[in-house]
């Protein structure tokens, strides 16, 4: 018994399932200080603030995570040192083209009165730099499924930002500067914290390569426009609602769709976990595991997440009171969150279909289906919002581009090896079966 508890503790989908979890406490937990301390138009400030640095972030983020994890992945010591210097290499240049474009921009902060703008066109050079090692760190803790450590770094970020803004309350009122501050303060930790423990991979940057730059290059060029126009969804529908319907609708509608990370819990985890796998079957050249790899991992996690979203259509007025506070409660809010969670047995499917896409090197695939996706959702968060007049034409309309996303991945991979787009259930019903019958986790 103990011996079966301690594996089960050690498995690094309970692993990566539980950091993910515990990520996205804390988050709330942030959030509902935030949402409560926070008038409601200083709230869609920091909201703004926040979509537009992520926008930014991805030419990092979205050039490097998955090229560096598909060719990370199963090499030998040599291989992934070399992968690590270039990807310091990459890392650094993007953040210093990056901070060299903060040094112009602060000559036009005079020409916005707009605080969300303001306050980036201060910062995002200092918030890039300070957010590297950590970047690094976490790109390559995955790659080895080192789902402890990669718990630990993410515990220090989340965990000292929420400390820095509860002594920023205890000190006097919580503002939109203090929030910033201890944003900047919690990323320059993290990463201090990462390089001490020697878990940045900073130490390989002398074994970067041009072959092996050029290769994370070539890839990453499809990769980062995959991740810019998928952020663009959010992002999009950010600045639409900040510019036709104000602030305060902005933070009522971002309430709603925050409580989406009870759904990015389980996505997020077994997406960490999967990709290494799906990436060694494919460079085995063993395409029906690659398929029977997203097929088990789709469906299963479809399966589980009916159950949340029935919970979370129950109980969603009392999380947005629970998050927001009362000034929160008879908004649309609460409906927005119910319609997400409902979309949200849509996105194993998306995510996964997607990640395959990307291991099978076919990234350019992604990227144009997530550029017919982001005109999808632009044209109807309009159309949406000039029927409806409120934050719920934009939830309502988001469902379309996930149809769109789904319909193209499965086209796509039945061109790779044919398979039933029902059977990724019927092999998840398989696969839960199993899991019950045997009392294990995911292999």
């Amino acid at each position: 018994m103990w011996r079966r508890a301690i594996n089960t503790i050690k498995n690094k989908h309970f692993l990566s399932l539980t950091g993910n979890g515990v990520m996205t406490i804390l988050g709330m937990v942030t959030t509902a200080v935030i949402y409560r301390q926070l008038p409601m138009a200083e709230a869609g400030q920091w909201i703004f603030f926040q979509s537009t640095f992520l926008l930014i972030d991805t030419f990092r983020s979205g050039f490097l995570t998955t090229a560096f994890i598909k060719f990370y992945a199963g090499a030998v010591p040599e291989r992934k040192a070399e992968v690590a210097g270039s990807t310091w290499f990459i890392g650094m240049a993007i953040t210093g083209i990056l901070i060299a474009c903060n040094v112009p921009a602060l000559l036009f902060t005079a020409s916005f009165n707009h605080t969300g703008i303001l306050l980036f066109l201060k910062w995002f050079g200092v918030a890039y730099l300070v957010t590297l090692p950590m970047f690094v760190a976490t790109c390559i803790q995955q790659g080895e499924q080192r789902f402890d450590r990669l718990l630990y770094i993410r515990l220090m970020n989340k965990g000292s930002f929420i400390i820095f803004i509860i002594v920023a309350i205890a000190l006097r009122r919580l503002n939109l500067d203090d929030v910033l501050y201890s944003f900047l303060a919690s990323n320059l930790l993290t990463s201090a914290y990462a390089m001490l423990m020697q878990w940045s991979g900073i130490r390989n940057f002398g074994k970067r390569s041009k072959n092996g730059i050029r290769e994370l290059f070539n890839f990453g060029k499809y990769s980062v426009g995959t991740t810019l126009s998928a952020n663009m969804f959010g992002t999009s529908d950010t600045y639409i609602i900040m510019a036709m319907l104000g602030p305060a609708a902005l933070a009522v509608y971002n309430l709603g769709r925050s409580l989406m990370q009870v759904i990015e819990i389980p996505l997020v985890s077994f997406a960490a976990t999967g990709m290494p796998l799906l990436s060694a079957a494919y460079n085995q050249n063993k395409r029906d595991e690659v398929i029977a790899t997203m097929k088990r991992y789709t469906g299963l996690l479809t399966l589980g997440l009916i159950p949340i979203v029935l919970v979370a259509i129950f109980v969603a007025d009392f999380a947005i009171s629970l998050i927001g506070g009362g000034k929160y409660v008879h908004t649309e809010a609460a409906n927005v969150f119910r319609l997400f969670m409902t979309f949200g047995l849509l996105y194993p499917a998306d995510r996964f279909f997607a990640l395959t896409l990307d291991v099978i090197h076919r990234p350019q695939v992604n990227f144009y289906k997530v550029l017919v996706m982001l005109a999808a959702n632009i044209i109807f968060d309009f159309v949406g919002i000039a029927i409806f007049g409120n934050v719920y034409g934009v939830a309502i309309t988001t469902v379309i581009p996930t149809l769109i996303a789904v319909a193209i991945g499965y086209r796509e991979l039945n061109k790779y090896r044919s398979y039933s787009f029902f059977s990724v259930y019927a092999t998840g019903f398989a696969e839960a079966r199993s899991l019950i019958r045997d009392r294990r986790l995911l292999r």
